[in-house]
């Protein structure tokens, strides 16, 4: 499983501080890594939620790369128009991150956003979902086998989110059941998080 390690400080130690690299966000931490090139000094990540964002806008922050904004989308347009305006004067670089969709109506910030670097998370791939539904298990503890891994491939939804919430669903079924996590609990996560059709498939 390939994972980049985010060296944070967070007092929650229940809060992940990996994030699973795959086809769907491998361009996106290498853009990251480097925003010297970045046009204007500026890149604008948007992805679905619980994709990561939030993290790699934390590492960008804490290791001295630049000023990470996160959730962009609730911050006033006027403000982000000054920093923008500030990475200019300074040179420094300046990350804003922003759910997908992220629709700006002040027009001189549109115009200036839409020239810097854009940068997106796509959906997981299989081997992605994999590798996502073994790290949110290894986060909980939960023992989950490789057949658990390949029942729930094909019939979890594509999204971060779903992904995850289905692992939290697997270990609290299997806590209240006092039982190891089997098919049956498998499935009857699937089911609690996306419904029966699709713990049925295949």
């Amino acid at each position: 499983m390939a994972q980049y390690a985010l060296p944070l400080d967070t007092r929650d130690a229940t809060a992940s501080t990996r994030i699973v690299v795959g086809a769907a966000n491998a361009s996106v931490i290498e853009a990251l890594a480097d925003p010297s090139h970045w046009p204007f000094h500026v890149a604008v990540l948007v992805g679905p939620p619980r994709s990561g964002k939030t993290l790699l806008a934390r590492h960008f922050a804490a290791t001295a790369c630049g000023e990470a904004i996160d959730d962009a989308h609730d911050v006033e347009e006027t403000t982000l128009f000054h920093r923008w305006n500030r990475a200019q004067d300074d040179g420094s670089p300046l990350l804003l991150c922003a759910r997908e969709g992220w629709r700006i109506t002040l027009p001189d910030l549109a115009s200036r956003l839409g020239g810097s670097l854009q940068l997106g998370i796509g959906a997981p791939d299989d081997a992605m979902v994999r590798d996502l539904i073994e790290a949110h298990a290894e986060q909980r503890h939960l023992a989950l086998s490789d057949a658990a891994s390949a029942y729930l491939v094909p019939r979890i939804e594509r999204s971060f989110a779903a992904i995850e919430a289905v692992v939290a669903a697997i270990d609290r079924i299997s806590l209240e059941r006092q039982l190891p996590a089997t098919m049956s609990i498998w499935r009857d996560a699937l089911e609690s998080v996306q419904g029966p059709e699709q713990a049925s498939l295949l």
